[in-house]
């Protein structure tokens, strides 16, 4: 990727708002026109500090605008790398540089005092035999038990074990996720799709995804590496308010972007400058707005909190206001009858037509964990009273619909198999009026007796049977489905092991669709063929949410037994982004190679199962206040009659 790597010089940020017609970059928004006289070409911003204050707003709605300090962010065209050696260069928690010599330096930097509290601590590890002790720490790590050293930052805790040696896999995979890392105005703030050499037509590889960098931000996280993941925050909220357009058309200003760019564009003969470049979804195939961005943004805003302890990021004015952008998009009124988010196909992970537009369970279950996130996040003020208020009932609403109407297992599936049709009442039981001959066969022979799951997707008279595995992974995270549901989860995927693991975990959706089903609900598409890339495809990256999720049901050895099978592959394959074939035997027919979500989902992985402790800060245990909160209950009429006294059982186990 093309870009500009500076040194020696004060750092700022341009937004490109350049009109389509010149360079293809967005629109300004509407500014405070006293800060420019003439309409600027390019937005300028800072590369953020944590000492600067929370940008100001000059609106007190949610769509507002704001101001930015300018600075200048430009250099010589003699550079021409974006990418730092290694990211520890940024970390202001714990750096850890491995050069080709093997060396290793550890710094825990933090406040005086004993160890426990920070004491700048280095280690410099010559080999496995030789450890040199500077700073006359060598009395102090002595004391260390198991072998661990131990830092705070702003609150937080990170454990980093140092007596573990790094299998061969897990070295190759710090190395290539670090090589990914893109740098803007000389700080990282994200990584690319994918970064294969051998690719010479990356497409939109070579951007930053807001999906896509989740596992990468967790595994930096993870490993006490928290700058990256501020900045990635910080700079696609920015991103968010500006004017999206598509044919004379723009969407709510909340929404996020799917992914952006950092491109050169030259100032004169001598000087280039960087900005950012957002895709929206006018440019996606399809034309289809990233609805699953915005969440994904806001349940990696709490994770970071979580784990670095700063929480003050969250309280920024231009933070809490990107929730609330966000929320505003989500919860706006219509005419949906359901408490479910209605989208379009391709709308999130799936990003092709594959029959998912309608309420599909990945977007739900990432629709209520972002919820629960923001209902944690906001501030609890006069102004967010009644948003508040509002996520409250869309939980419970929300929670009761996926569990009662999304849930089959072998007792449902026999009840949807003799539901009467053409029910017409507020009591009927067949509310969606499903027809009996919507079974497959398939599953008829498939479901097995310990287990079940939330199907794909419902609508009228329509339920897609399909497993999707990371909605009902996610389901799982969130506690979107009961303890007991959870479990049948688990059960199923362990009892359909061969299935939905096989030779590469963990299948996207099963079974694939074929013959006529692929022609007519793909539209005869050449990349999702029958058990290929999102129609039963095997992808990779989707073991970190696995893992999360066995290790919140207590379920570790699950995600271990999946976690060794990718070893002993993704290395030897190059990190290819999915496989095919029912199995997932074969590495996929148009697969990008050294695919990072790949890599950091594998890395991920790894470290929440060396300490299962950090689990218990990604996930949500169940919120039985919820169960109790109704809003039947607030109706003065007679005319609504609350169904959730028939299903009273089924929601509190």
């Amino acid at each position: 990727m093309n870009a500009i790597r500076f040194c020696n010089m004060k750092f700022g940020c341009r937004l490109s708002i350049q009109s389509r017609s010149v360079l293809g970059f967005i629109k300004s928004p509407i500014l405070n026109r006293n800060l420019h006289e003439s309409p600027p070409r390019f937005l300028r911003f800072p590369s953020f500090n944590p000492t600067h204050k929370p940008f100001s707003v000059t609106n007190p709605n949610w769509g507002r605008s704001r101001i930015f300090p300018a600075t200048c962010c430009s250099s010589s065209n003699n550079n021409s790398s974006n990418k730092p050696g290694f990211v520890a260069n940024y970390s202001t928690t714990l750096e850890t540089r491995v050069n080709e010599k093997n060396f290793e330096r550890i710094y825990v930097q933090g406040g005086g005092g004993d160890l426990d509290e920070g004491t700048p601590l280095v280690v410099e590890t010559i080999d496995k035999d030789e450890t040199v002790i500077s700073q006359g720490e060598e009395s102090r790590l002595n004391n260390l038990q198991n072998e661990k050293l131990v830092s705070k930052d702003e609150g937080s805790k990170t454990v980093v074990d140092v007596g573990r040696t790094e299998s061969e896999s897990e070295k190759e995979a710090w190395r290539l996720l670090k090589e990914a890392v893109v740098t803007y105005c000389g700080s990282p703030v994200g990584t690319l799709a994918a970064n294969d050499p051998g690719d010479k037509v990356p497409l939109n590889y070579d951007q930053v995804f807001i999906r896509d960098f989740v596992p990468s931000a967790l595994a930096f996280l993870l490993r006490g590496e928290g700058e990256i993941v501020r900045n990635f925050l910080l700079h696609t909220l920015q991103l968010q308010s500006w004017e999206k357009t598509v044919d004379c058309y723009s969407p709510g200003q909340g929404l996020m972007p799917a992914s952006f760019k950092i491109r050169t564009v030259p100032l004169d003969e001598t000087k280039v400058e960087e900005v950012l470049d957002p895709d929206f979804g006018e440019s996606a195939i399809g034309r289809v707005a990233p609805v699953d961005s915005g969440l994904w943004w806001i349940i990696l805003l709490r994770a970071y909190g979580k784990i670095t302890g700063d929480y003050a990021m969250q309280e920024r004015v231009d933070v809490q206001t990107g929730i609330k952008l966000i929320l505003n998009l989500c919860l706006s009124d219509g005419f949906d009858m359901f408490p479910s988010l209605l989208v379009t196909d391709g709308s999130c992970m799936i990003d092709r037509r594959m029959g998912i537009h309608g309420h599909p369970l990945e977007i739900q279950s990432l629709f209520y964990s972002a919820l629960r996130c923001a209902r944690e996040m906001l501030a609890l003020d006069e102004g967010s009273k009644n948003l508040v208020r509002t996520i409250n009932n869309r939980l419970s609403a929300l929670s009761f619909h996926i569990r009662e109407y999304y849930w089959v297992d072998m007792k449902k599936i026999n009840e949807i198999y003799r539901y009467k049709t053409e029910e017409y009442s507020t009591e009927a039981t067949n509310k969606f009026n499903i027809y009996p001959e919507q079974i497959p066969h398939w599953l008829m022979d498939w479901i097995p007796e310990e287990g079940g799951y939330m199907i794909g997707n419902l609508q009228p008279a329509h339920m897609d049977f399909r497993f999707f595995t990371l909605g009902n992974i996610w389901s799982i995270v969130s506690s979107l489905s009961t303890p007991k549901q959870n479990n049948s989860i688990l059960n199923l995927i362990e009892s359909k092991w061969d299935d939905l693991v096989g030779q590469m975990p963990v299948k996207i959706c099963y079974p694939a669709l074929e013959l006529e089903d692929w022609r007519i609900i793909t539209g005869s598409d050449p990349k999702n063929t029958p058990w290929s890339y999102h129609n039963g495809g095997s992808w990779p990256t989707l073991l970190w949410q696995f893992t999360l999720a066995c290790l919140k049901m207590g379920r570790a050895e699950l995600a271990r037994k999946a976690v060794d099978i990718a070893e002993k592959r993704l290395y030897a394959d190059h990190w290819p982004e999915y496989y095919d074939t029912r199995s997932g035997k074969f590495i996929g027919k148009q697969s990008r190679l050294y695919q990072t979500w790949t890599i950091a989902g594998y890395l991920t992985s790894k470290m929440l199962l060396e300490n299962p402790e950090k689990a218990s800060l990604l996930f949500w245990e169940e919120d039985y206040d919820l169960l109790e909160t109704c809003v039947c209950a607030l109706s003065k009429t007679s005319r609504k009659k609350c169904s959730r006294g028939a299903a009273k059982s089924q929601i509190l186990v």
